[in-house]
């Protein structure tokens, strides 16, 4: 293997290609290689579940007769929640067992079209609900960095193959974090843009009006470059909005003087968070003062105080809805020795769903049901509509909201799986984006004590990921 090969970010991967001195193929073969030498090892990283060597060798011989191939062949993993045509999709179930795509979800056809080759999909907690990638039924998911470790979820797998460079980025879905905080657990950039941005269709639903596709990278300018291919309205899609073109990459080398970054006293004032992440991000901060950039003191008191419960109220509600046409009579897997179609229901889904999975359903079915709709999902809703308003207000007197990705440091496999609610947790300061609606990114800064990532979060106003893209290129070209 050339070695040459290793360790490209998106940008200088398209520079060298240009430059002909490397070959797509070259590339390709080598994170073939290196995907097959980790499923050759004992304590296996598993982040790659499936990988299609003669698919992705016809792909990119096809992509070289496309003209201003703007993403040239690059190598590119995706979740196993999105559609591939005459490709397995799983969403990492028993369930789904033998399912085959009969269609390619749009952010998929927007890579490829633009002449990326997608190689194969990456693990992932059980229908994307976790935290941890312990839920699937592939089995765990390590952290490249170390491991002992989780690599986060529910986009664990995607994290951990950018972190242990089998592609140079993956896609992953971020329902209530979950890009973020397995990019925070592998020491990579990940990225939710706006709701509505990039299209959902072929993305299997698990929480509709959460749920949003988006990049995890070496780099935030290498997320910019793949947003530039993944954003646009989808009439295939009624949730992708009609925004004109962006170019994402515009502007990120400005200077921030002037700019106003948002400093929720709650999300520090927290007695859970961690002393060494606190004090990682407030070196942050204090390179964001340098450049001249003017932070204010903000709060978010209500989103803090009620957005994990109002978004654990709606998004097992809205999976229950959605996960209800897993009936193993249409597809999927189906158990045997059924007497009765009810018989059928019961037993595939006994035997098809994880424990997690089977417990979401059981809340969302719990808090939509007569008599609990009101007290429960009704409030949630108004709660999330209070959520955006303070987020609203905020904004207009801020350009970005500056806030951890996690409260405590990177876990170890096993430590939590057993503890529902401390794995919830995870999520304490991700959720509200999503409830939102707003883009957020998260960007490394540092390690903790055990060597493990620690990593801060920015929030933008709806449709302006450029204003992320800005202050966390500089921050990666200047700290």
């Amino acid at each position: 293997m050339d070695h040459s090969a290793d360790n490209l970010t998106l940008k200088k991967y398209l520079s060298l290609v240009a430059q002909k001195k490397l070959s797509p193929k070259e590339y390709l073969l080598s994170r073939i290689e290196k995907i097959k030498n980790d499923k050759k090892n004992d304590k296996k990283i598993n982040a790659v579940i499936d990988f299609d060597e003669q698919g992705s060798l016809q792909t990119l011989k096809e992509n070289s007769a496309i003209e201003n191939s703007f993403l040239k062949g690059a190598t590119i993993l995706i979740k196993d929640n999105m559609n591939l045509k005459g490709r397995p999709v799983n969403c990492s179930s028993k369930l789904l067992d033998g399912y085959i795509a009969p269609y390619t979800a749009t952010a998929c056809e927007n890579l490829l079209q633009d002449g990326a080759v997608l190689l194969g999909r990456c693990n992932m907690d059980e229908f994307a609900m976790g935290s941890s990638t312990e839920t699937s039924a592939f089995g765990i998911t390590r952290n490249p960095i170390n491991l002992d470790y989780v690599p986060g979820g529910s986009s664990g797998g995607s994290a951990a193959s950018v972190a242990a460079d089998y592609c140079l980025a993956s896609l992953g879905s971020d329902t209530g974090g979950s890009i973020r905080q397995p990019a925070s657990c592998c020491g990579v950039v990940g990225l939710k843009p706006t709701y509505g941005t990039v299209s959902r269709y072929g993305l299997v639903a698990f929480a509709s009006s959460l749920d949003q596709i988006g990049p995890l990278t070496k780099t935030v300018e290498d997320s910019a470059l793949l947003l530039n291919s993944l954003a646009g309205h989808d009439p295939l899609d009624s949730t992708s909005k009609k925004i004109a073109k962006i170019n994402y990459t515009q502007g990120i080398e400005d200077s921030l003087q002037g700019k106003k970054i948002g400093f929720p006293i709650e999300y520090f004032e927290n007695k859970d968070l961690d002393s060494e992440i606190r004090s990682n991000l407030e070196k942050v901060l204090d390179f964001f003062k340098k450049q001249q950039c003017e932070v204010i003191e903000i709060s978010l008191k209500n989103t803090f105080e009620y957005s994990m419960a109002c978004y654990y109220i709606t998004n097992t509600a809205e999976a229950s809805s959605n996960l209800a046409r897993f009936d193993s009579i249409r597809y999927g897997r189906r158990a045997e020795g059924c007497s009765s179609l009810e018989d059928v229901y019961l037993k595939s889904r006994f035997e098809g769903f994880g424990e997690e999975v089977k417990r979401r359903i059981l809340l969302g079915t719990h808090v939509l049901s007569s008599g609990f709709y009101d007290a429960y999902y009704n409030k949630a809703q108004q709660i999330r509509k209070l959520i955006n308003f303070e987020f609203e207000e905020i904004f207009k007197n801020c350009d970005v909201v500056f806030a951890p990705v996690m409260a405590q440091k990177v876990f170890k496999l096993g430590e939590k799986i057993h503890d529902p609610i401390q794995m919830y947790l995870s999520d304490l300061y991700t959720t509200s984006a999503n409830l939102s609606g707003h883009p957020a990114i998260s960007i490394p800064c540092g390690k903790d004590s055990n060597g493990l990532p620690i990593s801060f979060q920015l929030i933008g106003k709806k449709f302006l990921e450029r204003d992320l893209f800005h202050f966390g290129n500089i921050f990666e070209m200047e700290f």
